[in-house]
């Protein structure tokens, strides 16, 4: 019997594009850790109901956010996005560009902290934030993307869950201590309106007030 993820996943045709994405990625023996399927299509469908034209995403990986994320932008709108190494960057980007997101994508490469500084710096803001990347980071990326946010923003946070390691009370290293400070920040901060969803490894979605 399959269980609710397995199930929901039966009732969609699988997008052979993202298929395609989750397979160089396997080859090229990068972590298989892109999102859901379920919440990638939950991306796409944020990204247009909030009308979003600026996005900044941290973490690239092989674009299979990436291409969730710009499937639901506003004509002419674009995507930043922040990844640690050159060699994800370029595939990421080469995804894009066959879905034909291609010159609506800008990536900046190096540790996502020092590029969110320069953009603070530069004065800029976003519609919508996804947050995928080194899980020991995410409460200062949680703190960056609201000093970045325009009013009414989204804020998605994936693998909140990190495979049952935030539940377990026994599990307390570094990056699980920073992924229960961010779940608590999600849910207790007066600058956002918030939930948290439990299905696949959990996705924290919060609005910037």
């Amino acid at each position: 019997m399959p269980n609710q993820e397995e199930y929901s996943e039966l009732l969609y045709t699988e997008d052979e594009l993202l298929i395609e994405v989750k397979r160089a990625i396997a080859e090229k023996d990068m972590p298989e850790v892109s999102i859901a399927p379920g919440y990638g299509r939950l991306l796409t469908m944020l990204v247009t109901l909030s009308r979003s034209a600026r996005i900044l995403e941290i973490g690239a990986l092989g674009g299979y956010s990436g291409i969730c994320l710009c499937r639901g932008l506003q004509p002419g709108g674009s995507l930043t996005s922040l990844e640690l190494k050159a060699e994800y960057a370029e595939l990421a980007h080469s995804h894009l560009q066959q879905a034909g997101f291609g010159d609506s994508v800008e990536y900046k490469i190096g540790p996502a902290l020092d590029s969110l500084k320069l953009l603070e710096a530069q004065g800029q803001k976003y519609d919508f934030f996804f947050i995928d990347a080194d899980k020991e980071n995410y409460p200062n990326y949680l703190e960056a993307a609201i000093s970045l946010a325009s009013p009414g923003a989204i804020i998605a946070g994936d693998n909140i869950f990190l495979r049952g390691r935030t539940l377990n009370p026994e599990k307390n290293g570094p990056a699980v201590q920073a992924m229960r400070r961010f779940n608590e920040m999600i849910a207790g901060d007066p600058r956002l309106t918030s939930t948290l969803l439990p299905a696949y490894d959990g996705l924290a979605l919060a609005m910037v007030r």
